[in-house]
């Protein structure tokens, strides 16, 4: 259990080895800093500008020491954002910067504007409902690549979601795994807030679902500017998702117990629901959230089935319509690919007995010239007989060697990062 002094906004990160790749020896001379952006548990964040172009950065500095290129590898964070980039609704990673000498890791990524926490802050003002659908849209996006890519984010709160006007971005993926990595997982996971009952109920075992559940608090704190379970410790935590939610059935909790070493009994506890606490909030977000909010994974919503619901309709017939219209311009500026999409549209039948036209007027397969040319007449002498040249014998490169050894398989690198006086690059396999 955590205790109740702990900072209800700090995420609880995974203390495990996580997975990545480095680059850069000395940021100072590419870098400069021009302020302090904030700071986590395990990192700061800062403001930089890009000596050669002039651009503005953000810079994850970690504060855990690095012995080698080897310790840096075995950062999580680093090798998911190098599967999910590039990705318009995940946080590009444009560079990692290691300091030998120092030990320290740089993250250099693209700079948003805010968080999602410090858009609602002290706001009295709503959300414009268009912008709030727009913004769980592009969340869900974010989720929903994540997931299919095989790993899920554990920690998806309002300050590690990242906008800059209308785009938003998913950041922070220090506390990721892989969905296929074995259970049980760590029990202290993502912010307590948003943190799915099958991480407080069970001994590690949840699965990418409990992201899911993290988005329904999140969609409910725009909409409100208030968080849906603010509970000061894990066991109030539950009741508070209880006092709306209400209590699971019996099977969940079966199913929940399972998974724990220590036994629990709740009271039948009924819920009063959202609508009480949000009664402007359409049919349809309700429906959403709710969804997202099923207290049995299994039962809730993914971040594909999201994408699909009736809420986000208006969304999709315009991100459609978008897509049609783009493509119509690239067709009109490029005739080629027109005419080339248009060929490839030619029936299979069609093409068969355009095939069978061609065979029947041309059965040697020679190309009849456009037009009738006349050909210069060749005249020969007399028949004179060519001198006979052995051929060389040909050995193709691709054959075995003599011996029985196995033959090397190159394995292809990926060089990463622009600091040149750094030796040892690498591709990494993920996760």
């Amino acid at each position: 259990m955590c205790s109740a002094a702990e900072n209800p906004r700090t995420a609880t990160t995974d203390p495990e080895p996580a997975d990545a790749e480095a680059a850069g020896d000395d940021p100072g001379a590419e870098y400069k800093t021009i302020g302090k952006i904030g700071e986590g548990t395990f990192s700061d964040v800062l403001k930089i500008q890009c000596l050669r172009d002039g651009k503005h950065y953000a810079c994850k500095q970690m504060k855990q020491h690095f012995d080698s290129i080897e310790h840096v590898n075995s950062l999580r964070e680093i090798q998911a954002l190098r599967r999910l980039n590039p990705h318009q609704n995940i946080l590009t990673l444009h560079e990692v910067i290691f300091d030998k000498k120092a030990g320290a890791v740089a993250l250099i990524c693209e700079l948003m504007d805010m968080n999602i926490y410090e858009l609602i802050k002290g706001r009295k003002k709503p959300l414009p409902e268009r912008r709030t659908m727009s913004y769980m849209y592009q969340l869900c996006k974010s989720l929903d690549h994540m997931h299919r890519n095989g790993i899920f984010h554990r920690d998806v709160k309002p300050e590690n979601i990242l906008i800059k006007q209308d785009l938003l971005k998913l950041g922070d993926f220090g506390s990721c795994r892989s969905i296929h990595s074995k259970q049980p997982y760590t029990e202290y996971i993502s912010t307590r807030w948003y943190r799915a009952p099958e991480c407080l109920l069970t001994d590690g075992y949840y699965s990418y679902k409990m992201d899911m559940w993290s988005v329904g608090c999140v969609f409910y704190e725009m909409a409100s500017f208030h968080p849906l379970f603010p509970g000061s410790n894990e066991l109030d935590q539950i009741s508070k998702i209880h006092e709306i939610i209400g209590t699971p059935p019996k099977k969940t909790l079966v199913k929940f117990k399972q998974s724990r070493m220590m036994s629990f009994d709740f009271p039948v506890r009924k819920g009063k629901g959202i609508s009480p606490l949000m009664p402007n909030l359409s049919r349809k977000s309700l429906a959403l959230m709710y969804g997202m909010l099923q207290y049995d994974p299994d039962d809730r919503i993914d971040a594909r089935e999201a994408l699909q619901h009736s809420y986000f309709r208006e969304l999709r017939i315009a991100e459609k319509q978008a897509l049609t219209l783009r493509r119509k311009v690239r067709l009109a500026e490029n005739p080629l690919e027109r005419d080339g999409i248009g060929l490839r549209r030619v029936p299979k039948e069609a093409q068969r007995q355009n095939f069978l036209r061609e065979a029947q007027e041309n059965p040697l397969g020679r190309h009849t010239p456009p037009c009738a040319v006349e050909l210069p007449k060749l005249t020969v002498p007399a028949v004179t007989n060519l001198p006979c040249y052995p051929s060389p014998p040909f050995q193709s490169v691709f054959t075995l060697p003599a011996t029985n050894r196995p033959v090397q398989v190159l394995q292809p690198i990926t060089y990463f990062g622009t600091t040149a006086s750094l030796k040892s690059r690498r591709n990494l396999s993920l996760l």
